[in-house]
């Protein structure tokens, strides 16, 4: 066995992350060279917290950094599992007596800036080179790719496969600026070590995309290096090592908010099936490789997918069994194996289980998150490879501050995470109880889930339910949410913060947090959303956000005693402008045959009440909506929902229309069922509440359609008739059953067994029926 080794007795292994196969090639290698140093591919503001991390934790566990200044905030993950290499070079080096040091730059620095995750696969980065390798050796993907050459196969002669394959695909390429900057730095480490070591060995495991570049860059003598400079020409990170001393580690910004810590990881974290950006997929599948080897954990797969299959009570017989693992040895022969490996006993198990046609290729075949729609037998398998495991740091463990924070105040708030609660809104400390609820939801923190309580667009509700919510992952979480800040009030005023900076104009987003702010007890930030929906408010095109947005506005404006913003001046004034852009856009939209959209729909809504429950207050323009409804009502060019819609808000502000008179005008059967989802969003209560002649001619309109007809204008009548609710319909009911005169109760017109849409092609294909037994003179007892 043998790697890549420069002048001095320095080692190179490039490696995959999270492969067993390159964890066995690094313990195997740190065993014959007992290195005087190992140097890692890794956070290098840890070195001095090496104990910590090799601490006697449960893996997988994580580092996670956080960084946060005047113009960016940043997080980052670098996870660790059994079957990481770079773990195995740290516990292996250890265990021989090495001195361990991480060479990368911290994870907060500039360089790293677009990676939540260390070791992210570089594949992207030579993806030409995985294309022509996958066609040539007719595998789907890099993982089938990588478990084809490293992972089934035999460990003899894998190092000098790994240089060939990472050589391969890295090619002449040059790095982009970031990875030339954070080799430059890993080379520096490299330097100083091999003075260091003074003759003696020194092992260095980076990603295989790095390997190339380090050797490249530690081949001259160290002398010519001792001030090293960047791709710039400067060396931005201090002097470069001087008689062997280390790389200075860079700091932070002096304005700038950064920290470490670790945190407890899960194997479903890790799965690149649930969005892992990098390395092996199915951890629980590879770690039974790197116990006890491929053959084994073929038939353990095998094993798992029954067991979960069956515990969900999915017929799995043992000829299935048998027929599965029958078909993946074939299919390992058939491929080169000398081992079932992870896509063959898929394919395997798919052949054998699986007997309806699949909808979407199966998500092994290619990268990327479980797609929704999948078959739950493929969900399933996914799951079992996936496994588990949830990992658990020592107690002794440092932790952000905001842990402590979270639990002091849940305790001081007498919040048991285990109990539901229930709060009335209207009593002082539930209030403040809620509020601490809601900033642990907007931190992501879980524990307890709302059920009930305060909406936006819904009546005032001044009572709330919380229920328990056991996570996990809630350690990981509260650490990982402990990078905006040391107590929970800093930390939701943080995240408020960022949010509102990343959502630029996108008002209907504002407006959720701005309902948040709210719910959350953040004034100053209530304010400064406000503001920016405000601004934006002038500039946006889309009639749906408005609405959204605008309803937000009006409810707070209305309801809202928790945080005292009802009735205030800036949410009037942002009122006030949402209703006049609203009703400027609504004039602008053009589309003569454009089915009912509720969106827009629910942005009318939303003018409507603002109309009715603040117009007075606010000296909102009654004579101005109304205006533009008239124009729009008559207006053939608009959509039908919204000519509907129009004519309803005119109806609901107190300007009663013919509305029988217009429904005639849109009485296809492609539009009237649109027009009328339109009007009884904005006027149902009107329709109910009025003397019934718009439904008379509905429902002499309706009597008149021919079959297809019907059926044309079936699916949007539905939807029309969505917007009453049971106790309106049942009176819409009772008016049909007046108009023809039966005597069942109105209930038993709103019941019906089978899907209407049926019943209508149903009652269709039984009249071609009579038209043919008529044409053929076999109808009325001629003959069958």
């Amino acid at each position: 066995m043998s790697a890549v080794e420069a002048p001095g007795g320095v080692t190179f292994l490039g490696v995959r992350h999270h492969s067993p196969a390159c964890a066995r090639l690094v313990a195997a290698t740190v065993a014959r060279l007992r290195p005087a140093y190992v140097l890692v591919e890794g956070p290098a503001d840890l070195n001095g917290r090496m104990d910590e991390l090799l601490g006697d934790h449960e893996l997988p566990i994580a580092v996670f950094t956080a960084h946060r200044d005047g113009t960016r905030r940043h997080a980052s993950w670098s996870p660790f599992c059994a079957y990481s290499p770079e773990w195995v070079a740290l516990t292996a080096g250890r265990e021989v007596g090495a001195q361990l040091r991480f060479i990368d730059l911290p994870a907060w620095h500039p360089a790293l800036s677009d990676r939540a995750n260390r070791y992210a696969d570089a594949d992207q980065r030579y993806a030409e080179a995985v294309r022509r390798l996958c066609a040539t050796l007719a595998v789907d993907n890099v993982d089938a790719l990588w478990d084809h050459l490293f992972e089934i196969g035999p460990d003899d002669g894998l190092a000098e496969r790994l240089d060939t394959y990472f050589d391969v695909l890295r090619g002449e390429s040059a790095a982009g600026a970031d990875d030339t900057a954070r080799e430059a730095y890993m080379a520096r480490w490299v330097r100083a070590a091999r003075r260091r070591a003074a003759g003696r060995p020194v092992l260095v495991v980076t990603g295989g995309f790095h390997r190339p570049a380090l050797v490249r860059l530690t081949a001259g003598p160290d002398d010519a290096d001792r001030h090293g400079t960047g791709p710039d020409g400067t060396d931005p990170d201090g002097p470069g090592p001087e008689d062997g001393d280390w790389p200075e580690v860079p700091a932070p910004a002096a304005d700038a908010v950064a920290g470490s810590y670790l945190v407890p990881y899960s194997f479903r974290r890790l799965d690149a099936f649930v969005g892992y950006q990098s390395g092996m997929p199915s951890p629980a599948y590879y770690q039974r490789v790197w116990e006890d080897g491929p053959r084994r954990a073929a038939e353990a797969l095998t094993e798992a997918v029954a067991a979960r299959l069956r515990a969900r009570r999915q017929p799995v017989s043992t000829a299935d069994l048998i027929a599965a693992r029958s078909i993946a040895g074939g299919l390992a022969r058939l491929r080169g194996h000398a081992h079932p490996g992870r896509v063959d006993v898929l394919d395997a198990l798919v052949s054998a289980l699986v007997t309806d046609a699949l909808d979407q290729p199966l998500p092994w075949a290619s990268r990327g998150t479980l797609a929704a729609g999948a078959h739950p037998v493929v969900v399933e398998m996914v799951a079992a490879l996936s496994g588990d495991r949830v990992g658990r740091l020592h107690p002794d463990t440092p932790l952000p501050p905001l842990v402590h924070d979270v639990d002091a105040e849940l305790a001081r708030h007498r919040i048991d995470p285990h109990e539901a609660v229930e709060l009335d809104l209207t009593v002082a400390d539930d209030l403040v109880r809620s509020r601490l609820l809601h900033r642990l939801r907007l931190l992501d923190v879980p524990g307890h889930t709302r059920e009930r309580g305060p909406r936006v667009g819904a009546d005032a509700l001044l009572t709330e339910r919380w229920t328990p919510t056991p996570s996990a992952d809630r350690l990981a979480r509260v650490i990982e949410a402990g990078g905006y800040g040391p107590t929970v009030t800093d930390a939701v005023t943080a995240r408020i913060e960022e949010r509102v900076t990343l959502l630029g104009a996108d008002v209907d987003a504002l407006a959720t947090t701005l309902f948040d702010t709210a719910l959350a007890g953040l004034t100053e930030h209530s304010t400064r959303t406000l503001t920016a929906i405000a601004r934006a408010t002038g500039a946006v095109t889309d009639l749906r956000a408005l609405g959204r947005a605008l309803a937000v506005a009006l409810a707070l404006w209305r309801h809202d005693h928790l945080l005292g913003s009802a009735g205030t001046a800036p949410l009037g004034a942002l009122i006030t402008a949402a209703v006049r852009r609203a009703l400027w856009l609504v004039e602008g939209v053009r589309a003569a045959a454009a089915p009912a959209d509720p969106g827009r729909l629910a942005a009318l809504v939303a003018v409507r009440d603002a109309i009715r429950h603040a117009g007075p207050a606010l000296g909102l323009d009654r004579d101005g909506a109304l205006a533009v409804a008239g124009r729009v009502a008559a207006d053939a060019a608009a959509p039908p929902d919204l000519r509907g819609a129009t004519l309803g808000l005119a109806w609901s502000l107190g300007d009663v229309p013919d509305a029988a008179r217009a429904v005639r005008a849109v009485a296809a059967p492609d539009t009237l069922g649109d027009w009328l989802s339109g009007l009884f969003a904005l006027a149902r209560e009107e329709v109910v509440a009025g003397d019934a002649a718009l439904l008379t001619v509905v429902d002499e309109l309706l009597a008149g359609m021919g079959a297809h007809d019907f059926l044309v204008a079936l699916p949007a009548l539905r939807q029309a008739f969505g917007w009453f609710p049971p106790r309106e319909r049942a009176e819409v009911a009772r008016h049909v059953q007046a108009l023809h005169g039966g005597d069942a109760p109105p209930g038993d017109l709103l019941r019906l067994d089978a899907d209407p849409l049926l019943v209508a092609a149903a009652r269709a294909v039984e009249e071609r029926v009579d038209v043919v037994l008529t044409r053929e003179g076999l109808w009325e007892g001629e003959g069958t």
